[in-house]
């Protein structure tokens, strides 16, 4: 319990406002589409399922690295006491979820606690990702589009409960995938070596959380996911959790440099959605166009906010505030 005691209140606040707009921001990433595609499922299935996997990722990783649950993503960012400065950036995305934008977790959190050089490194990380994604998706979905049209082929009912299971298993990877990379942004505000006190309350602040995203069917953010052809669709569903994994999984073997999985997911969905409009004339670029560059926006003002959070720091310290 010493370790516990040990946190200051700003380290604890900081903690608590990061694993809600953390996990509540990026839920469209990764829940989302799990969400939309198994809406007449009891909520408390789904969170069940969710809080599983959530509780076993934390654990496994904490046990096997002697008390680290970021899955080695601090590497390259010491421990700092957090300060009443450090806490504005997940208060900051706290009000952005609330709104329903969808920010780069990643960029505003590290924004405040990582070097110029490791930040740089996390925005051209970032950057790529989102090109890789974009890329990849377009290139998938232009043959996927062949094979498969939502619309107008449904899913036959004697093979729902395979796609049904095959989407689970899908969102499990993803949900894993996904943790191993944005826990970071979390612990950030905590020793990088846990106690396995400290561990119980990481497990019940994420548990509980995790409870409200699924009570509350994803929030306002999720309307995100709505509005893209097709997310509500198990086959669609699957191929985009299966894709997204397998890229998310690259980039952590790449290196441990932290990056922005918001950047991957909304370069995976532009692609997507621009292989679709060039194989199906009844969606034109001018439908997407609106829906991408809004996205995009998004994107570019998380970039923004975290930029001018790194200067209202600097001027923070330099005062002496």
């Amino acid at each position: 319990m010493e370790q516990l005691y040990d946190l200051s209140l700003w380290a604890i606040l900081g903690f608590i406002l990061a694993s809600y707009s953390v996990i509540g921001n990026d839920s469209i990433q990764t829940l989302g589409t799990f969400i939309a595609a198994n809406e007449k499922i009891n909520w408390k299935w789904k969170f069940l399922f969710g809080a599983t996997i959530f509780s076993s990722i934390v654990i496994y990783c904490w046990y096997t690295t002697g008390g680290d649950i970021a899955y080695g993503r601090l590497g390259r960012i010491g421990y700092i006491e957090p300060e009443w400065y450090h806490v504005m950036t997940p208060a900051i995305l706290l009000v952005l979820t609330r709104y329903g934008i969808p920010v780069s977790t990643t960029l505003l959190v590290f924004s405040v606690f990582a070097s110029g050089i490791v930040l740089e490194k996390i925005i051209v990380k970032s950057a790529l990702g989102y090109g890789v994604a974009a890329v990849t998706a377009y290139a998938l979905w232009i043959v996927i589009a062949k094979f498969i049209d939502e619309k107008n082929d449904r899913v036959q009912a004697k093979n729902v409960r395979y796609w049904r299971i095959a989407q689970w298993v899908s969102s499990c990877y993803l949900w894993m995938a996904w943790l191993q990379h944005d826990m970071a942004n979390i612990a950030v505000y905590l020793p990088r070596q846990l106690s396995l006190e400290l561990l119980l309350c990481v497990l019940i602040v994420g548990v509980t959380i995790l409870g409200v995203i699924f009570k509350t069917d994803g929030g306002r953010i999720q309307k995100i996911i709505l509005t893209k052809t097709g997310a509500r669709y198990l086959r669609s569903t699957t191929i985009i959790d299966l894709i997204y994994a397998t890229i998310l999984y690259f980039f952590k073997e790449l290196n441990n440099i932290p990056m922005s999985t918001t950047w991957v997911f909304v370069g995976l969905l532009t692609g997507r959605e621009l292989a679709i409009s060039t194989m199906r004339s009844d969606y034109k670029f001018k439908y997407i166009f609106p829906i991408v560059a809004k996205d995009f926006g998004k994107i570019i003002l998380g970039l923004g906010i975290s930029i001018c959070a790194i200067f209202l720091v600097q001027w923070i310290k330099t005062n002496g505030y």
